[in-house]
C-alpha cells in the first residue's frame, strides 16, 4: 500500500492552499529562515541514511560514477526540461495571477515540479516504500513537502497543489518497479541504496541551505548503479580480496 505516496501527495495539495489562502500574512525573513531548517532536516535524514552503509567502496563507486553519468548526458538539463513541459501543460488549468512576471512564474514553477517530482529524496523514499513498506523517508519529506508547497504557494497560488498530480504518477510509477526489483535483493544491496541515498539527501540540504549548489537530479543515476555495484563487490571483490 502506497501510504508515503499518498501522504507525501496530500501534502503538496494542503501545503499549495494554505499558501494561496494565508501568503499576505508570512513575512520573507520567515520564509527565508524555514528554508534554512528544511535544508538541516534533510542532512539530518541523509546522514541517518548513510549509517546503513555496508559496503563504503561499493557506495562512493556508485555516488562518483552515477554522477559523472548524470553530468554527461545532461540528466539535470533534461529533468528542467521535463518541469517546463509540465509547466506549461499545468499553467493552462491555472493561469498566472500571482503578479509575478511571465518569466518568473514560469521559473519558479518549474523549480518546485523538478523539487517534488524529481528530487532525489522523492525518489529514493519512494523505492524503499515499494521494496519494504518502510515509509519513514516519504513521511519525513511530507513533513518539509508541507510548508514549502506553503510557501510557494505564497507567490503562485494555487498552481502548485496542482504539481501532486504528475508527482502522484511519477511516484506511482516507481513505487510499482521497486515492489519488482525487491526480490532480486539482498538485505546488502538495501543498505547499501539506503546510504546512497543518504549521500543524495546530504547534497539537497547543502543546495537548501545555499551552501553548495550540488548537481543533485545529476546524482539520480548513482541510485540506479549502488544495488547492482554493491552486489559485484560482496560476491566478487570481497572473495578475490580474501
Amino acid at each position: 500500500m502506497p501510504i508515503g505516496v499518498i501522504i507525501n501527495v496530500l501534502a503538496v495539495v494542503v501545503g499549495g492552499v494554505l499558501g494561496s489562502v494565508a501568503g499576505r500574512f508570512l513575512s520573507q525573513d520567515f520564509k527565508d529562515k524555514l528554508n534554512m531548517i528544511f535544508g538541516v532536516c534533510a542532512m539530518t535524514m541523509g546522514i541517518s541514511s548513510i549509517g546503513l552503509m555496508e559496503n563504503m567502496p561499493a557506495v562512493i563507486f556508485s555516488v562518483v560514477f552515477g554522477t559523472a553519468l548524470g553530468l554527461v548526458i545532461h540528466l539535470g538539463d533534461l529533468i528542467n526540461k521535463g518541469g517546463v513541459l509540465m509547466e506549461r501543460f499545468i499553467s493552462r488549468f491555472v493561469p498566472n495571477t500571482s503578479g509575478l512576471s511571465e518569466e518568473a512564474f514560469t521559473q519558479e514553477l518549474v523549480t518546485i515540479i523538478v523539487l517534488f517530482c524529481a528530487s532525489g529524496t522523492g525518489i529514493y523514499g519512494t523505492i524503499v516504500s515499494g521494496m519494504n513498506g518502510d515509509q519513514s523517508i516519504l513521511l519525513s519529506k511530507s513533513i518539509l513537502d508541507l510548508p514549502t508547497s506553503l510557501i510557494f504557494a505564497c507567490s503562485l497560488g494555487l498552481v502548485v497543489s496542482l504539481i501532486a498530480v504528475p508527482q502522484f504518477v511519477i511516484f506511482m510509477i516507481l513505487f510499482l518497479l521497486a515492489g519488482v526489483i525487491y526480490p532480486m535483493t539482498t538485505p546488502a544491496m538495501i543498505n547499501d541504496f539506503k546510504a546512497c541515498g543518504g549521500v543524495l539527501l546530504i547534497a539537497t540540504g547543502l543546495r537548501m541551505l545555499r551552501l553548495r549548489n550540488c548537481p543533485v537530479a545529476d546524482m539520480i543515476p548513482a541510485m540506479v548503479l549502488v544495488m547492482p555495484v554493491s552486489a559485484f563487490w560482496v560476491s566478487v571483490i570481497l572473495p578475490l580480496l580474501s
